[in-house]
């Protein structure tokens, strides 16, 4: 192939990805956000899905969903404020349905292990019609550094209603790139990947490689499920919060997930990042400063 040839496939394929417009769901989230940059940085546009976009998206107001799925071609799917909570697989399924009078040939659904509804949500997508790849995640590493568990971490203790059954923590990174490629690359099409760490870890280990990669003392404190619900209200969280937490805590921790997978090595071809190395590239960024 000449060099005049090998530049103009590359134009095309290059013009091709910039008129290849991407819906990210969840677009400000651990996932979302993350995903988002990848496709920005591979040249593909990308329309940020949230409340606060514009167009707006909100998964309680179905009227958002046509303006935000106009001239979208792929779409990564991620339910807040999680698919085990009432009536998530039945928003799916309507969504779903939207995207496909809309146009929309490709969806990447984020899901959850060991969770009933999450798999009632995979299978709305499996039958919308749409080429489809659901990516089933363990609990995030990043919930540690970002999210729920983050203030607790910072305060040096963390208390949570959870014993010694081990988990395979995700690195949301890992998310984001196998995400990231089933949605711009053939081949993942009906694919299952099950994603989690190369190894199970309890909560308590879990913070003590976090106190390791910090430098700092931060213990971990196992409690009764009414002590930590009772907490929760005390601070004034809501009850369907609460009752995801609850869920979550008793149902998806009760040791049907503690085993790991080879799903990011399907999907990508390298293994997972390990929880030590999530904990120390966070505190390198500064995440508990």
């Amino acid at each position: 192939m000449n060099t005049k040839q090998s530049a103009k496939q590359s134009q095309v394929r290059n013009q091709n990805q910039a008129e290849r417009q991407t819906l990210v769901l969840g677009a400000t989230g651990k996932t979302g956000r993350r995903v988002a940059a990848r496709l920005e940085a591979a040249g593909i546009a990308v329309r940020h899905g949230s409340r606060s976009a514009d167009p707006a998206f909100d998964w309680q107001d179905p009227t958002t969903w046509p303006r935000a799925l106009e001239g979208v071609t792929n779409v990564y799917l991620s339910f807040f404020p999680d698919l085990a909570v009432p009536g998530a697989p039945e928003a799916v399924a309507a969504f779903t349905a939207e995207a496909r009078r809309a146009g929309v040939r490709r969806v990447v659904l984020l899901s959850g292990r060991g969770e009933p509804e999450a798999q009632l949500a995979e299978e709305a997508v499996a039958r919308a019609g749409l080429e489809w790849t659901v990516v089933r995640a363990s609990w995030f590493a990043q919930n540690f550094s970002e999210g729920a568990f983050l203030e607790s971490v910072m305060s040096g203790e963390v208390v949570l209603p959870v014993g010694e059954v081990g988990e395979p923590f995700v690195d949301v990174e890992d998310i984001a790139d196998v995400a990231a490629a089933a949605l711009t690359q053939d081949g993942h099409n009906g694919q299952i990947y099950e994603v989690t760490g190369p190894r199970l870890l309890t909560f308590a280990e879990a913070v003590n490689a976090i106190a390791k990669a910090t430098g700092r003392e931060i213990s971990f404190t196992s409690i009764p499920l009414d002590a930590f619900t009772a907490y929760l209200k005390e601070e004034g969280e809501a009850p369907e919060v609460i009752e995801m937490l609850a869920y979550l805590f008793t149902e998806v921790l009760d040791g049907r997930n503690a085993y790991v997978t080879d799903g990011v090595q399907r999907a990508i071809g390298r293994p997972p990042r390990d929880f030590a190395e999530y904990a120390r590239t966070a505190a390198e960024n500064g995440a508990w400063k």
